[in-house]
């Protein structure tokens, strides 16, 4: 690495002048009366709590590189992202949980299994240089598609009953029944990443990139890891919300293919 693009180390006293940030973010909340102080202070704490819980987590396990302790890392890390799913999606509907965790679980195993069988071909699969980042990244995204396409389509069962019902009277099945807002929710779920690959480099520089860019990456790498990054981000989160949505539709019929609110 040329030494001129190396990292510059931040010492905890350049930590405490980023957190003068939020200090002066949570003075123009209160001075506009926003009603945002205990958020933003909630926020900063939860942020420095947790990254810095992660960054021993991490150092120990990137020396360690037990694969037992690997996945025990991302299965915290997926069980996380399907929790905080389901809180958005609603917490009545049965099974909901295990279906965010299964599909999340499929949409993460064939991305990375794809990616690091064609693709990087690490020495070992489950060097946690790839697959933590990557598994995080990959999760977080078909965690937040999940919770747009759950969302969005528990609405609009509850919301057009009476129509689906009179589908259902004039002879369609279930799933012809829903096909419009099965769509509608799938299509949420995947615009916030149609929208980032459209605009990606342009409009904003993506955290992979940056954070490359700041190690002292070359440009041209930085930039192949981030178009491999976004295929994989939109193929994870179309698996997801396709799996989310078969999982929710399942739980709002019964096997008299009724319309059933949980």
């Amino acid at each position: 690495m040329n030494p001129t693009l190396a990292l510059i180390a931040l010492q905890p006293v350049d930590l405490l002048w980023a957190l003068g940030l939020m200090a002066i973010a949570v003075g123009l909340s209160i001075w506009q009366q926003l009603d945002l102080t205990w958020s933003l202070l909630l926020a900063t704490g939860r942020t420095i709590l947790q990254l810095m819980i992660m960054g021993y987590l991490l150092w120990f396990i990137f020396d360690w590189k037990h694969p037992g302790a690997i996945l025990a890392l991302v299965a915290g890390m997926l069980t996380v992202a399907s929790i905080e799913s389901r809180n958005r999606i609603g917490k009545n509907i049965p099974y909901l949980i295990a279906w965010l965790w299964g599909s999340i679980f499929i949409s993460t195993v064939l991305t990375l299994s794809y990616t690091t069988v064609f693709i990087l071909q690490p020495d070992n699969w489950f060097d946690p240089q790839y697959l933590i980042p990557l598994a995080g990244i990959v999760m977080g995204n078909a965690m937040n598609g999940a919770a747009i396409a759950g969302e969005r389509l528990v609405k609009s069962l509850k919301a057009n009953r009476n129509e689906i019902e009179t589908h259902l009277c004039l002879g369609a099945s279930p799933q012809q029944a829903i096909a419009q807002y099965r769509r509608e929710a799938i299509r949420a779920g995947l615009i916030p990443t149609i929208n980032a690959m459209m605009v990606v480099g342009l409009v904003k520089l993506p955290g992979i990139i940056t954070g490359q860019l700041l190690s002292g990456v070359n440009p041209q790498e930085a930039a192949s890891y981030q178009i491999l990054i976004m295929f994989m981000l939109a193929f994870a989160t179309l698996i997801t919300t396709l799996l989310i949505a078969q999982g929710i539709y399942r739980q709002f019929f019964n096997s008299s293919a009724q319309l059933t609110l949980p």
